[in-house]
């Protein structure tokens, strides 16, 4: 079995959102349920899309899919603690983007989970991928790791 990775900063991650955690996010064993952080994934992602004139989930010609799905749990999260999704793409192509959220507990340095998710940029009638525009390209070209 391969070792398994440390988690990741927060100094690794380029923008911060706060994601809200509701009572019934506990599942029987008293911790944030699994699926609980994909939804936290989508929504920090999409929301900040959305405020930075990236996604108009409406209107626009264009939306993103996501095509692909991981996540890494490191320590367990559970409700009343306040969660922040720290989030940075790792790849930008044409039409596709990858990224990386990791989420953190209250005041934590270290990512309880660390996922990741790919969007495709698909004309929003025929669902075959189109290129991005400039909008989008001037939003996430800032949040890639290497910059």
């Amino acid at each position: 079995m391969a070792e398994r990775a440390a988690p990741g900063n927060r100094s690794a991650y380029k923008v911060f959102r706060t994601v809200g955690l509701r009572w019934s996010d506990n599942d029987i064993y008293g911790h944030m349920n699994n699926v609980v952080h994909y939804s936290m994934f989508d929504t920090a992602v999409n929301a900040f899309l959305i405020e930075n004139g990236a996604l108009d989930i409406r209107g626009g010609s264009d939306v993103f899919l996501v095509v692909e799905t991981g996540c890494r749990y490191h320590a367990e999260m559970a409700f009343p603690d306040r969660v922040t999704a720290g989030i940075r793409v790792a790849k930008l192509g044409n039409s596709s983007v990858r990224y990386e959220i990791g989420l953190f507990r209250n005041d934590d340095d270290a990512a309880s989970a660390e996922g990741f998710f790919v969007h495709v940029n698909v004309d929003r009638f025929s669902r075959r991928p189109v290129h991005f525009g400039e909008s989008a390209r001037r939003v996430l070209e800032p949040l890639l790791a290497s910059s």
